[in-house]
């Protein structure tokens, strides 16, 4: 898969995603600095969200309109005005993608109806997400992949037959290039939620690429997807986590982000191939093994036994499997202690 410039998946290291969502909170000055945050970080591309409260729900308190999990960093609030305080406003959005070109890192979004596809088609974007919430929005999904660019399909929530249905929709509307994300969607998440061994079975299964959409805190669960098969990782990103924004309490902060682009690159590193014997790495540690070696002065005709042979560190030597069958055997030479045993040495 491709997006931009950046090849995701096969001899490449894993992309990290720094996604801004609300964490602007309202502001161009601190999306801007959010943008250079994650350049500074290294990421590989930033991701936006593309809506308004009205295009994402009803301005209403009804059954349903709030949130009513206790447990929620949104307790009790309804969903127009969470949406209202985390949406980005549009008059900002080719300000924060063009900035974001202008540093080399390439920028796109998560859309939710057919007008911010419309929207974002006028900007040229380079790819299109379908956040979990929407991946049974099969209008949607269709839409996006008649823009015929890659897309990115969150499945936090669904089913098996609700990727399936996802994937097909997409694919018979003209995708070609596309991704999926494993994503448990509670804010935070945890660690015992995220499933990861889930991500080798969707590669299988949809013969695509498959990362991880995290809102857990912290770098491990990311690098475990990464050791599962994971070759795009998105986390949200923060200026500061105790700034009071809508997802600052389960976002990364600048360090962590980095922290993360550097380890990902090592976690894909030491995943390599299927390896047996010394690697390259491993040849000078081979004078390490064991051999065996003539520990005390011997004549011509003297037998071998365990007074005169040893088995020692370094390996110039016979190979210690053959200390049994060397022993009662004789030397056709004197040789002296500290030499290498060797079949030429013995009649």
């Amino acid at each position: 898969m491709r997006i931009a410039d950046i090849n995701i998946g096969g001899d490449n290291p894993p992309v990290v995603i720094a996604e801004l969502s609300g964490n602007h909170n309202q502001s161009l000055d601190r999306a801007l600095a959010l943008v250079k945050a994650a350049h500074d970080a290294g990421v590989n591309m930033i991701k936006l969200q593309t809506y308004t409260a009205d295009t994402i729900t009803l301005n209403c308190d009804g059954d349903g309109f709030v949130v009513s999990d206790p447990k929620s960093l949104w307790y009790g609030r309804t969903f127009h005005s969470l949406y209202s305080e985390a949406h980005t406003p549009w008059a900002w959005q080719e300000k924060i993608i063009r900035f974001a070109e202008s540093l080399g890192v390439a920028c796109f979004s998560s859309v939710f109806d057919a007008t911010s596809v419309d929207f974002l088609e006028k900007l040229d974007v380079p790819a299109y997400k379908i956040a979990s919430q929407e991946i049974v929005h099969l209008p949607l999904i269709r839409c996006v992949a008649e823009t015929g660019k890659p897309m990115i399909i969150s499945t936090g929530m669904a089913t098996l037959g609700e990727i399936d249905e996802a994937v097909n929709t997409a694919i018979k509307a003209g995708a070609s290039d596309f991704a999926l994300l494993k994503c448990s969607s509670s804010y935070p998440a945890s660690p015992e939620h995220s499933n990861l061994m889930t991500i080798p079975i969707l590669k299988k299964l949809f013969g695509c690429e498959v990362g991880l959409s995290d809102h857990t805190l912290g770098i491990g669960v990311p690098l475990a997807a990464i050791a599962c098969g994971a070759s795009i990782v998105e986390k949200h990103l923060t200026l500061d986590r105790n700034d009071g924004g809508v997802d600052s309490g389960f976002s990364s902060e600048p360090q962590e982000i980095e922290q993360l682009v550097s380890e990902s690159k090592r976690v894909w590193q030491s995943l390599g191939h299927v390896q047996f014997g010394p690697t390259a790495g491993d040849i000078g540690s081979m004078s390490g093994r064991r051999s065996i070696y003539v520990c005390e002065n011997v004549s011509r005709g003297d037998v071998a036994s365990p007074i005169n042979i040893k088995v020692v560190r370094p390996n110039k030597g016979l190979p210690p499997k053959y200390y049994d069958f060397i022993l009662g055997r004789q030397f056709n030479s004197d040789f002296s202690k500290g030499d290498p045993l060797n079949w030429d040495m013995l009649i």
